[in-house]
């Protein structure tokens, strides 16, 4: 009897589900289409496609006759595919990317993507804990400091170049109230002018700015020899620090950190499915163990009603007193209860593992009314593999991605460390500029010129005109007081980040340690829940028999029976803590990806190479 059963619905109930998952959009940023082309390229916005809310295929392939047939293999591929926690996970390394895209063009850092969401949890937990593995502290990547845009030491300047053009036109009419200045008592002026400039900073702290302006020039004065003229000139002027902005360390520093954080967004990517497919897995093993309750309290009812039949039939044949039918009825209504939990438990747990499973959770369209049935049965192999201890712990040190991300951000955090500490030093800049005039025009009254535009052109190309200027500037603070202060703040967080690194070491050691004991722990509480069983099995055997013969009473058999009962279902919960303790285990040495096969490009891409089949003959539901 099944008290809390959904109405199932017949085949085809669940082809939405995946209607459209051969159709879903990669996870990337679109150049945009349309304009110039390269020339109109770096001003359009590119655009990104909507999220996928589509489950992968495999989930519809599941499915029979509103079932959905599981493996512990499938549980892990389907997390994988469709997950929402390691799907928000795939666009972090698109994130940082871009954000190194940004470093590159000499912008600050920004702090972006979202931290490791910790896996789902099953109803009801006893026992050995699902994990005994710590989150530890690694940093989710390392950002200029201070805040989402800000820059500690010197400033980044940009690193694209930079075109800018003017022109300009003007007419000036003016009185003038002395005309030998002038040789006119109204002064107009008339000019067009055009100027083009080429800006372009290196990482190792050069500046140079290449100008060029031309200007016409028409003036109603008779004192100009030249009237109208064009005049122009070419300029170069370079720019180098020398003590503070100096240097590839300091000013590509945001670059090389944020390459640092890239690798970041990629192991904690492989953090997201380590401990998703953990609490999966979790989940699964879980519903394996409620679903064997199940079986283990309908026998339970089972065997209260045969008991209550039996009484029934000793009190007819006057060889029992009624109290007998009563006492079996309250063992009847007692199973029963305890049938009405365990199917709720199941129940629940099913509603968590699909919602774990699915993109639109138990929205999906129904998902609701599809019963999991697990096809793998929980076995605890006669003994369990396990190095030293000593060797278990040197794997997780090399192998835990919390342990990479923490060197890389303690990495990071020195390369920002040489640039805080420049600013330290005065400003001392190296400066030179080089300067080729040219200047055309009519001689003032007569037909006859200097030459045209191109003899301007001519004159500045061949130097006829240069000017030279170079010189040094310095600029020293007196006191300093904020670089100094930067300075020792981020030496104290680095040795804080120190401190944090060598924690670490010393938790992952507790990690592994507590693993290997809960894994110990696990086998021989299972060991003695097999032979508690076994007793009340044989212990229940032996007072049906006696109280057949009339050598006991009812009750005892009553009890017997609610203490196979509690037997039965710690034995069950048993079988799950061990699966529990293995697969901590394999979470605090950092295997869980080889342990179950996963490939971390596969796993980014979202797409798993294996090929999820059912049975020729699938097991039936046996839940009323």
């Amino acid at each position: 009897m099944r008290l809390l059963q959904t109405p199932i619905r017949i085949p085809g109930i669940f082809l939405l589900l995946c209607a459209c998952a051969c159709a879903q959009s990669e996870i990337s940023i679109r150049p945009a289409e349309g304009g110039l082309g390269f020339l109109t390229r770096p001003y359009r916005a590119g655009s990104v496609p909507a999220i996928r809310l589509d489950n992968s295929p495999r989930f519809a392939s599941l499915i029979r006759a509103g079932n959905l047939y599981l493996t512990a293999q499938d549980v892990v591929a389907l997390a994988i595919e469709n997950n929402i926690d390691v799907e928000i996970q795939r666009y972090g390394p698109l994130l940082q990317k871009e954000v190194l895209l940004r470093a590159q063009g000499g912008g600050a850092l920004r702090s972006v993507g979202l931290p490791v969401a910790a896996g789902p949890q099953s109803v009801s937990l006893q026992g050995v804990s699902a994990s005994t593995t710590t989150s530890l502290s690694a940093g989710a990547g390392v950002s200029s400091g201070g805040g989402i845009v800000t820059q500690l030491g010197p400033t980044i300047p940009s690193f694209d170049p930079t075109f800018v053009g003017i022109a300009s036109f003007s007419h000036s009419t003016t009185p003038q109230s002395n005309i030998v200045a002038t040789g006119v008592p109204t002064l107009v002026v008339s000019t067009r002018s055009y100027q083009a400039q080429y800006i372009q900073n290196w990482d190792f702290g050069l500046n140079a700015q290449l100008t060029y302006a031309s200007r016409y020039t028409n003036v109603n004065s008779p004192d100009y020899t030249l009237n109208p003229f064009t005049s122009g000139f070419l300029d170069l002027v370079l720019t180098q620090n020398l003590l503070y902005g100096f240097g590839r360390a300091v000013t590509g520093r945001n670059i090389r950190v944020q390459k640092n954080n890239v690798k970041i967004s990629d192991l904690q990517f492989q953090q997201q499915v380590i401990a998703t497919v953990s609490a999966a897995l979790n989940l699964y093993w879980d519903l394996v163990s409620f679903d064997e309750d199940v079986h283990a309290r309908q026998r339970e009812v089972a065997t209260a009603q045969q008991l209550l039949e039996d009484n029934k039939k000793l009190v007819e044949f006057g060889t029992a007193a009624p109290i007998e039918i009563t006492r079996a009825e309250s063992q009847l209504y007692a199973s029963q209860q305890d049938l009405v939990t365990s199917e709720t438990n199941l129940l629940q747990q099913e509603t968590v593992l699909k919602n774990a499973l699915s993109r639109n959770g138990v929205a999906a369209a129904g998902l609701a009314n599809v019963h999991i049935i697990p096809l793998d049965k929980i076995v605890v192999p006669a003994q369990d593999e396990v190095r030293p201890l000593e060797d278990l712990i040197q794997e997780a040190l090399s192998k835990r991605a919390e342990m990479a991300q923490a060197r890389l951000n303690l990495e990071s955090n020195q390369m920002n460390l040489v640039g805080i500490k420049n600013e330290l030093k005065p400003t001392l800049q190296a400066f030179t500029e080089l300067t080729n005039n040219g200047l055309v025009g009519q001689v003032f009254g007569t037909p006859i010129t200097t030459g045209g535009y191109g003899d301007m052109l001519s004159q500045i190309a061949q130097r006829h005109y240069p000017n030279y200027s170079a010189g040094v500037s310095l600029n020293i603070p007196l006191r300093n007081r904020a670089a100094q202060a930067d300075y020792a703040t981020s030496m104290l967080e680095l040795r804080q980040n120190e401190l944090n690194l060598r924690k670490n070491v010393n938790q992952i050691r507790v990690d592994v340690q507590n693993a290997l004991i809960g894994l110990q722990q696990a086998r021989a509480r299972h060991a003695a829940a097999v032979k508690s069983r076994v007793l009340q099995e044989e212990t229940l055997a032996g007072d049906q028999k006696r109280y057949r013969l009339g050598a006991t009473v009812s009750f005892q058999v009553v009890q017997d029976q609610r203490d196979l009962a509690t037997a039965q279902s710690a034995e069950v919960q048993s079988m799950a803590n061990y699966t529990h303790a293995r697969i901590a285990l394999d979470q605090a040495i950092g295997t869980t990806l080889e342990v179950n096969h996963i490939s971390i490009d596969e796993a980014m891409q979202g797409r798993i190479s294996m090929t999820s089949t059912l049975p020729a003959e699938l097991p039936k539901e046996e839940r009323q």
